[in-house]
């Protein structure tokens, strides 16, 4: 290449950084309003939403933009409440609104305790669903304990109205889980539209169902058939799906009711492992926060390690033989042992139990479980020093790592973590704290004993022949 051809690429590739600086410049301009106009949407939706529906004009509603999100799993429930024409010939008119207004009322108040959304009532139909807006995969038990209090309900004010030889509404309800697609406006809170087959056979089920009983589709039997008492109802043929089974829902089976003969109301027993379902949405919360929000230097202290000792948690709780409401305290305390460092470092233990209790009243737990749960939290601050059982299984679990066979590659994470705030010297500094801990480090379950013990004596060895004299 001679210098005139030199020159000319020069000029060529100076032309070619010009253009691209221009183009980035334009990427940046864009981006920068792209990101003001998502700020001013939501700063225009957060108004709209405090405004009361009649201070909307119709040029404003006509604007707010309709929204749709598709939910894989959720539960609608579809009643069909009966008997308006047979009523009205012995009662007024008003009378007959005020009394599907009280139940109508009162079905809204179960719908708000089970976490489920009201979707639409339709004269004296009556739909909400479970899992929509928020996803949740507890969304079945809570719609078909919502059905069970809803017949509960009516069957009571039916005996009472017979008994003053007044007729009353009877009620047909069904139920049908699978995916839907749920149609909301840009204003927070407003009624939703659902659409989809699920919703479609819902009303199918209720339609199949016989006065005052409650028919559920195979689909929702499944996820809820070890919690509840279901007799077979036969089969639907339902478009392009052929014939789908059907089963009646009858009560709640005695080992998980406190009323054992009724079978109404859940025990301890079903509530704990409501919650043990219920931890993945929990889980997946935290997790998504911790990702988020953990600083970059946690190199040891991340959601991973997290991870780690939920399932330890999981595994010697099983291995110690501990019953289902102590894995759910285990995993809990777990979850938040360490979440505390997206608030301080040095104190994390503590923040860890004040999320917990920010967090946990929202997913049911008792005031009793929070306390437990707080404790174990407490117990993985160093040096280890358990009193019971749970303890033993969390310490073990937190410090789990100690005993694995990457042991090494773990540690230097939790050097490099320390290094960069300051806290630790060399990594041969390092390496003598590590064996003096080591060596003075024991596990407390026999679980941990023997499936670590071995192991973490042989790291020590590996350690020593790494620290230079």
């Amino acid at each position: 290449m001679d210098k005139e051809q030199e020159q000319k690429l020069v000029f060529k590739i100076a032309d070619l950084l010009r253009e691209n600086k221009e183009f980035s410049n334009q990427i940046k301009d864009l981006t920068d309003a792209n990101t003001k106009l998502l700020k001013q949407n939501e700063n225009l939706d957060n108004i709209i939403s405090s405004l009361p529906p009649e201070a909307i004009t119709k040029e404003v509603s006509s604007q707010i933009k309709t929204r749709t999100k598709r939910f894989e799993m959720a539960t609608v429930l579809y009643a069909d409440i009966q008997g308006f024409k047979k009523i009205a010939e012995q009662t007024g008119t008003s009378d007959i609104i005020d009394e599907l207004d009280q139940i109508i009322f009162h079905f809204n108040s179960i719908v708000k305790k089970y976490n489920i959304e009201k979707i639409k009532t339709i004269g004296d139909a009556y739909m909400c669903a479970g899992g929509v807006p928020i996803k949740n995969i507890t969304n079945p038990v809570d719609v078909v304990l919502a059905a069970l209090e809803m017949q509960d309900y009516l069957n009571e004010l039916k005996s009472e109205y017979e008994s003053h030889n007044k007729q009353f509404w009877d009620l047909k309800m069904g139920i049908h889980t699978g995916q839907v697609t749920a149609s909301f406006s840009g204003r927070k809170k407003i009624s939703y539209e659902l659409k989809g087959d699920t919703v479609h056979i819902a009303t199918r089920m209720a339609s199949a169902s016989e006065v005052s009983r409650i028919n559920i589709s195979i689909m929702t039997y499944e996820l809820v058939k070890q919690y509840f008492v279901c007799d077979y109802n036969g089969k639907i043929p339902v478009k392009y799906k052929g014939d789908m089974e059907m089963y009646f829902l009858k009560r709640i089976k005695p080992a998980y009711s406190v009323d054992r003969k009724k079978g109404r109301n859940p025990n301890q027993i079903l509530w704990n492992k409501y919650l043990l379902r219920q931890f993945t949405d929990l889980q997946e919360t935290i997790l998504d926060r911790l990702e988020k929000e953990l600083p970059s230097y946690l190199y040891y202290h991340n959601f991973k390690h997290t991870i780690d000792v939920i399932n330890q948690a999981e595994l010697i709780g099983y291995g110690e033989g501990v019953d289902d409401e102590s894995i759910l305290l285990l995993k809990t305390a777990a979850l938040f042992h360490d979440a505390g460092h997206i608030i301080g470092y040095d104190e994390h233990e503590y923040n860890g139990t004040q999320l917990a209790i920010e967090y946990l009243p929202k997913y049911k737990y008792t005031q009793e479980q929070i306390d437990k749960i707080c404790e174990l939290i407490m117990v993985t601050k160093l040096p280890p020093e358990p009193k019971t059982i749970l303890e033993n299984i969390m310490c073990d679990s937190d410090l789990d790592y100690l005993g694995r066979s990457d042991f090494i590659p773990v540690s230097n994470t939790l050097f490099k973590e320390l290094k960069e705030q300051n806290k630790i010297g060399s990594l041969n500094d390092w390496n003598k704290i590590q064996v003096k801990f080591l060596s003075n480090h024991h596990f407390f379950t026999k679980t941990g004993k023997n499936l670590r013990e071995v192991n973490k004596q042989m790291q020590i060895e590996r350690i020593k022949k790494l620290i230079e004299d």
